[in-house]
């Protein structure tokens, strides 16, 4: 590999570290080449060992700092640096809140969208506690070498067991029942999967709690339809942890990085559990997506709604849409909401929603926003205001076309990815203005920034 520099693999080199990148690693120069440094922050002298050497930057491990940076906290995770899943609880808080402000600087200033440079870019929205959020884990099921059982996630780029019995970013319920069931697997010896034998059951514990009901749901994902000693762990269950009121079993005995398989069989109990967000309800099965921290979710899609400015005579696009909730939170105050969505059964719950609402002036269709848009717009349907909510890879170019062709007094980007969204800004500032951005922390101690962006005509 010809590389432009002559850093060596394995060698060792002292350097300032300069900022944090996007995904939360420090980075510094060394003889004019970017060097990627995780674990080290910005204002730190530290001495590290080259990894892994590319033409442009090298990557390396942190070995000794030299100096620390002010805002340098201990990680209070025992497995932080081994499990890799948080990527910034050694930076304090406040800290990491202007980070994921400056994600969207750099995005930004990577794809220069006009007029860039003066973006109104508010403070970054946190978390009062942020530990204990996530409503939802989804842990590997393993025998360690004392033959006994474990839970835990993979070590970064590995397939290598980092046994978590108390994860600080998850809901308290949701440790509690694993780290049960788990030992209850191991009291009645049912059948653990081998990944390297590709024997063995239990795979992967799946837990949910919705947070406003206190419900928890139980899925074993398994190698085989079996499930050995089932009743008397339905019992157990029932006995030790009476807040699970479902519990089912996912069938995956493929090997692929996918979690869930297509076959799920209701064991016991309700077969979803009931979730609230702001004034709807979800019934959330085991396959069904729903935000991980519905408490920041509950923030993001106000801002969002505040970004909209909807007012009664208002006409609004609600593109994926998913259940509804961002385009029925604002139904009773305007004159129409339609949105889309490709799963039949999102579309199917946001009708569901809508009724248990009480809200007749919705209007909700299986599809993507890149072909019912234009479809709408030549019928005569004229929104004033859309929101865009797309998946991490950013605007479909259909779409961004529709967006411009038939463009709508305002336009609100909802984004968990701030490069892409910068990406798509290019185009979209062509006929659009962008007042301000304004980032959330949906994800505390992770290098994931989402954003807010309220865009106008021209």
């Amino acid at each position: 590999m010809e590389t432009k520099h002559k850093i060596k693999l394995g060698q060792t080199i002292t350097l300032p570290i300069k900022r944090l990148g996007i995904n939360g690693e420090g980075l510094g120069y060394f003889k004019k080449t970017i060097v990627f440094i995780p674990g080290a922050l910005p204002n730190e002298t530290v001495t590290a060992k080259v990894t892994s050497v590319a033409p442009r930057f090298v990557e390396a491990k942190l070995m000794k700092i030299n100096k620390a940076a002010k805002d340098r906290v201990e990680p209070p995770c025992h497995v932080y640096e081994e499990c890799g899943g948080c990527q910034l609880q050694h930076l304090a808080y406040d800290s990491q809140l202007d980070f994921k402000r400056d994600v969207v600087k750099q995005s930004l200033a990577k794809y220069k969208p006009q007029g860039y440079q003066h973006y109104t870019m508010p403070d970054t929205i946190g978390m009062e506690t942020p530990w204990h959020y996530r409503n939802k884990l989804q842990f590997q099921v393993r025998l360690n070498d004392k033959e006994q059982v474990t839970t835990g996630l993979y070590q970064s780029d590995s397939h290598d067991l980092v046994a978590i019995d108390d994860c600080l970013v998850q809901e308290p319920a949701t440790m509690k029942t694993v780290n049960q069931v788990a030992s209850l697997l191991e009291k009645h010896q049912v059948p653990i999967y081998n990944e390297k034998t590709n024997s063995g059951i239990v795979k992967t514990l799946m837990v949910r709690v919705g947070i406003a009901t206190g419900e928890v749901q139980v899925v074993f994902i398994t190698n085989s339809p079996k499930l050995p000693k089932k009743q008397a762990l339905i019992a157990e269950i029932n006995e030790q942890l009476p807040e699970v009121v479902s519990i089912m079993q996912n069938v995956q005995n493929k090997k692929t990085s996918l979690v869930m398989g297509d076959e799920t069989l209701h064991l016991w109990g309700k077969e979803s559990i009931e979730e609230h967000l702001e004034e709807l309800v979800f019934d959330l099965s085991p396959r069904a997506f729903f935000q991980l921290n519905p408490q920041q979710t509950a923030v993001l899609y106000d801002e969002a709604r505040k970004a909209l400015k909807a007012k009664t005579d208002d006409t609004i696009v609600d593109a994926y849409c998913g259940v509804g909730t961002i385009g029925l939170s604002v139904a009773k105050k305007v004159k129409e909401v339609r949105g889309m969505d490709t799963i039949p059964a999102a579309i199917s719950d946001a009708k569901h929603n809508a009724n248990r609402l009480g809200i007749t002036n919705s209007h909700y269709e299986v599809g993507t926003a890149e072909d019912l848009l234009p479809k709408w717009l030549k019928d005569g349907f004229k929104p004033t205001g859309i929101v865009v909510d797309p998946p991490r890879t950013g605007l479909d170019d259909t779409l961004i076309t529709a967006l411009l062709d038939y463009p709508s007094q305002t336009l609100v980007y909802v984004s968990c990815n701030p490069s892409t969204m910068a990406r798509d800004l290019v185009k979209l500032t062509k006929k659009y203005r962008v007042d301000y951005l304004q980032s959330v922390d949906m994800f505390p101690q992770t290098a994931r920034a989402e954003v807010v962006a309220r865009l106008v005509l021209k």
